[in-house]
């Protein structure tokens, strides 16, 4: 072979060994800039779902155990918001009891749920006005036959509300009432803990609702602040899990209907 043809040759076939290089890299590049754009995608998901999660939070206890007379619907909708029955607007509405019926001291009691009878601690020095009203109501056996509405069972948001007499999350017992008493400033409230639910923002809408703390919860505050604590679970509390809120909500929700209806038989207090 000649000497010219073989140099054509061999440029030949640099050329195309330079060819296949290129082509390699190019497509070595198209999947980088591909994965770089798949974990773009996948990271920004991420964010998005727990930016959604933490308003998620923020909003359904808000509207949930943050609302004593409008709760979400069974269909837990983070967009169900009822109209409160009765409305409140910055002072108290109705027939409220008198705080003094508390007497500045400790109440103790049983409320019995399907049977079940837990044993509770009522602070009437902590939380007068809400304790004052939780005692009129139960003198009046308000809360007998009705059903716990709501069950969350979020890792660090278990709360079992009731004290609903429509059993939808909209009702209440005729009047409305303020402030927002006793209520932690950490946002934690320990297993056991019995609050006052209300609506979100309003810190005078608290009523005959109340949620009953069956794992330790984390609640931020809103714009009104916390929800009033007004005692404790002391017994049974292990047999309401077990029995009501370990079997879930009717559609495997986070946030909806329990799954065992769960009704007050009666509760009383002394």
């Amino acid at each position: 072979m000649s000497a010219k043809k073989q140099s054509d040759r061999d440029a030949r076939q640099a050329r195309e060994r330079l060819r296949a290089y290129q082509a390699r890299q190019s497509v070595h590049e198209h999947a980088r800039r591909r994965r770089i754009r798949d974990n773009a995608i996948a990271g920004g998901v991420v964010v998005v779902v727990l930016a959604l999660a933490v308003v998620f939070q923020l909003t359904y206890f808000s509207a949930g155990p943050g609302k004593p007379v409008a709760s979400p619907k069974a269909s837990a909708s983070a967009t169900a918001t009822p109209t409160p029955t009765p409305a409140a607007t910055a002072q108290n509405q109705g027939d409220v009891p008198p705080k003094s019926l508390a007497e500045n001291r400790t109440w103790t009691g049983t409320l019995t749920i399907n049977g079940i009878a837990l044993g509770v601690s009522l602070d009437g020095a902590k939380a007068p006005q809400a304790v004052s009203s939780m005692i009129s109501l139960t003198q009046k056996s308000f809360f007998d036959n009705t059903v716990c509405h709501r069950l969350t069972t979020g890792t660090t948001f278990k709360v079992l509300q009731c004290g609903d007499p429509k059993g939808d999350g909209t009702g209440g017992p005729g009047y409305s009432f303020g402030p927002i008493e006793n209520a932690p400033s950490d946002g934690k409230y320990p297993e056991g803990t019995i609050a006052m639910a209300r609506q979100s923002g309003n810190a005078d809408s608290n009523g005959s609702q109340f949620f009953i703390v069956y794992g330790d919860t984390t609640i931020p505050n809103d714009s009104a602040g916390g929800y009033t604590v007004i005692g404790k679970v002391t017994s049974g509390l292990s047999q309401l899990k077990t029995d009501v809120t370990d079997k879930g909500t009717k559609d495997g929700s986070a946030d909806g209907v329990p799954a065992v209806t769960p009704k007050i038989d009666s509760f009383t207090l002394k």
